[in-house]
């Protein structure tokens, strides 16, 4: 693979500084939100297509999704300008428990209040005001970010004309009991202490407990047997010699969360992981079906054929009782033995989905032809 794409803009925008941003566990003021725009903005700000980031992805989409850009793709810069957002809660720039709480200032740390994807999704809607940017050609995510789609689709039906949710729907019950599991991980660390740990010693091996938990669940049975079976550590341990060497696949686990612990923060995890849980189109809207009557932009959900942790029925499933609340929605299906990590893994094969989904004939002769303008 090439170079990655560098973002054409990278930068933050901050708001809430006299009135607090309301989140499910408090307040939050200020509020700075990274961003990052591939391709420009036309002057009439028309024609953006924002992508939502997975639990540990960030603002730079073609750093984690490379195969979806460039010409004839879905996301291609000369016809689109693409926004990436990073979250509040994460890590990576934006607003989060790293950040300093101007009341203390210090930390947030484990004051940093509970958010939910609502409170995600209204924080970009005040990033895309900043921009002038009042309705978007398209909202596009997988996992956490596909329930940021769909969030958009709920509480701004003016302001989407394309949501795109990919393995997405509210969690079923083993998913809820990882999620717990991964948290527990972490808090029960000894180095985690109560959520106010330093950098210079986190609660690393929690964190690390929790990704290769989380891994095990992003894949599918049948990948992790064709490619580790039963075969010993492949650095030459011997899981029959002594309790400590490993099974190859116990040597993948512990890698990811080795490496995982040097770029995300712990507190973070708990953050948003716990907004993926209590994920509900129904909040504030008295039931479900109230809340899918409000959609207006057409919606594809697609569903991955090994995806156990959000599992293609229940992506159906949605995609029925949203028809019959009257959205227009189509439900496709990724085919891939990579499981939930599919919509990463096998984005080539997603890309023709997305493409169709974005591509409007009558709409490519020269309509997306830009003056680049500052933003």
């Amino acid at each position: 693979m090439g170079a990655i794409l560098e973002p054409s803009f990278e930068g933050d925008s901050t708001f809430a500084r006299d009135e607090p941003l309301r989140v499910s566990g408090g307040e939050l003021r200020p509020v700075t939100l990274r961003y990052a725009l591939y391709g420009a903005l036309n002057r009439r700000r028309e024609g953006a297509v924002l992508v939502c980031h997975a639990l540990s992805g960030s603002a730079r989409v073609a750093d984690w999704w490379p195969e979806l850009f460039g010409a004839g793709r879905p996301f291609d810069a000369e016809r689109f300008c693409v926004i990436g957002t990073n979250v509040i809660g994460s890590c990576y720039g934006s607003t989060g428990p790293r950040s300093v709480n101007p009341q203390t200032g210090s930390p947030y740390g484990a004051d940093f209040p509970l958010v939910s994807v609502g409170d995600m999704v209204r924080a970009q809607s005040l990033l895309l005001e900043h921009l002038g940017v009042e309705r978007l050609r398209a909202v596009v995510g997988g996992s956490i970010g596909g329930m940021q789609a769909l969030q958009w689709a709920v509480d701004f039906p003016e302001r989407v004309e394309r949501c795109v949710a990919v393995g997405a729907a509210p969690l079923p019950a083993l998913g809820l009991a990882l999620n717990h599991l991964q948290r527990q991980a972490i808090t029960n660390d000894p180095l985690w202490r109560g959520g106010r740990y330093t950098e210079d010693a986190p609660p690393a091996a929690g964190l690390a407990l929790a990704r290769a938990i989380a891994m095990c669940s992003y894949k599918s049975a049948g990948l992790f047997g064709e490619r580790f079976g039963r075969n010993p550590d492949r650095a030459g341990e011997d899981p029959h010699r002594s309790l400590e060497e490993r099974f190859d696949v116990a040597g993948y686990l512990d890698h990811q969360g080795r490496t995982f612990t040097r770029r995300f923060d712990a507190n973070s995890y708990l953050l948003l992981s716990k907004a993926m849980d209590t994920f509900d189109l129904a909040r504030g809207y008295g039931s479900e079906a109230a809340a899918l009557r409000r959609i207006k932009a057409r919606v594809l959900l697609v569903g991955i054929t090994s995806d156990w942790l959000f599992p293609a029925e229940d992506v159906r499933a949605l995609a029925g009782r949203m028809k019959e609340a009257g959205a227009r929605c189509r439900y496709d299906e990724l085919q891939s033995a990579h499981g939930h990590d599919g919509f990463l893994a096998d984005a080539a094969l997603l890309a023709p989905l997305l493409r169709a989904a974005l591509d409007d004939e009558e709409e490519r002769a020269g309509v997306f032809a830009r003056a680049v303008v500052a933003v």
